[in-house]
């Protein structure tokens, strides 16, 4: 197989020569005053739910109180232009953990607690996990998992050696009932009691998982609910009870218990940092942090327009951080970089490629993260309900059932003006490129529907 595979597809631009010798220079690669990169990094990755473009500190918030995730920022790198692959939870997940886009392993909108219960993402679908383990890494999975109810769509058939959360959208943060009235709080693949706030649960699980695995590889995969509905903090009521109706709380001051919670999370990650320095084990662990999805109107997508579940950029260009102590320097990244780019990305830093068989859509941005290289142009691709766009270098083109709208995002990242009058030609090429990648997709079953 072809690590790079995604370069098959002419459309979407990238150059081949290039990307072989990206993977190539990994190996040999020697980091300024820091010596060889180590072959097996720990790898930590922790997604957000919901979380804004424009709800940290580290990205101009000035309201909500993120120390440690300001940390992370300041000794790592933060990323300008990075994008989940869906504007909904469960397809982000699924391209998070493929590295293809979502469509492809059957997931095209969100996996409804009171819809879906019977499906998930295609079994056997090889994950970031399944590689991970290949690779003699212990691989675990806490907090949310959005991929399939049933116990045939756990983790644990999907590449994770151990699960200890949730798998709907969304829990009472203090009961773990989910949207349709079951409790929803597991380990392994059976359910669980195990009463605590959601957000301190994941931490000190996650907390957990790292102490019992620091003899060993691991790749940890921290699935936060937070800052997702219902909002709750810590010392509020449970607002759903087993059979109960999905109920909806309206806290007196959302936007207080809001930042509470993004607070408790930001706490959790301080506790995952201080578990890593206590145990040796910072120089050689990489953690990417990023959210979702954009927010909704609980919170803040600023300077973009839109929200949650939709294709403005506010729905998917989100808040990401990528963090390794003494191997990435300090800096912003403004690289146009996806969910779908992390798994070949660490394929890179362990040095092993998958299976042949295995067609990866994202690209690997190990150079971006150690020497800052720009990377070759290509096209990506969004679809959510009845929206679709493509995104090439600076161009955006955007097709909505009021209008088709095209931006110069470099000119224009709020999507004020749409210049597709101006730009016919640009736009028609992005056109067609956006339909070839549909119909593409189209070739693959949807399993939510």
């Amino acid at each position: 197989m072809n690590h790079f595979n995604c370069i098959k597809d002419n459309f979407l631009g990238i150059n081949f020569f290039s990307a072989i010798l990206g993977f190539n220079s990994l190996s040999m690669l020697s980091l300024a005053g820091v010596g060889s990169v180590p072959e097996r990094p720990n790898i930590i990755i922790i997604l957000a739910d919901d979380l804004g473009y424009g709800d940290l500190d580290c990205y101009g918030n000035k309201m909500n109180d993120t120390p440690n995730l300001n940390k992370m920022a300041r000794g790592g790198l933060l990323f300008t232009d990075f994008h989940s692959n869906g504007a909904v939870s469960s397809p982000t997940r699924a391209a998070l953990l493929s590295g293809k886009y979502q469509q492809r392993v059957g997931i095209q909108e969100v996996v409804h607690a009171t819809k879906f219960r019977h499906t998930g993402m295609t079994p056997g679908t090889y994950t970031i996990a399944s590689y991970a383990k290949s690779q003699g890494y212990c691989t675990g999975i806490i907090g949310k998992w959005h991929l399939g109810y049933d116990t045939a769509f756990s983790p644990l058939n999907y590449g994770f050696d151990y699960f200890k959360g949730y798998v709907s959208g969304n829990v009472d943060y203090h009961s773990h009932i989910d949207g349709a009235g079951i409790y929803d709080w597991w380990e392994q693949k059976d359910t669980l009691m195990e009463p605590g706030y959601s957000t301190d649960l994941i931490t000190l699980n996650a907390v957990k998982f790292i102490q019992d695995h620091r003899d060993e590889p691991f790749l940890l995969y921290v699935a936060h609910e937070a800052p997702h509905a219902p909002y709750q903090g810590r010392d509020d009521n449970p607002v759903r009870s087993v059979g109960g109706l999905n109920t909806q709380d309206s806290p007196s001051d959302q936007h207080k218990t809001y930042r509470e919670m993004i607070a408790v999370m930001d706490e959790g990650i301080g506790s995952i940092f201080n578990t890593l320095e206590q145990l040796k084990l910072d120089d050689n662990t990489i953690l990417f942090f990023l959210s979702d999805n954009g927010a909704n109107s609980a919170g803040s997508n600023a300077p973009l327009r839109g929200f949650k579940s939709s294709l403005w950029e506010g729905g998917h260009r989100v808040p990401a951080i990528a963090f390794w102590k003494g191997r990435i320097t300090p800096g912003t990244s403004d690289e146009l970089l996806l969910g779908i780019d992390i798994f070949p990305t660490i394929t890179a830093l362990i040095g092993k490629k998958p299976p042949e068989e295995i067609d990866l859509d994202g690209i690997d941005f190990s150079t971006v993260l150690f020497d800052r290289d720009t990377l070759a142009e290509r096209a990506v691709f969004w679809r959510t309900g009845e929206e679709r766009s493509i995104r090439k270098g600076p161009w955006k083109l955007l097709v909505r059932q009021d209008s088709t709208y095209l931006f110069n995002l470099s000119d224009d990242p709020s999507e004020r003006m749409n210049i597709i009058n101006e730009n016919i030609r640009i736009a028609g090429n992005l056109q067609h490129l956006l339909q070839e990648w549909e119909a593409e997709m189209n070739t693959y079953t949807l399993n939510t529907y």
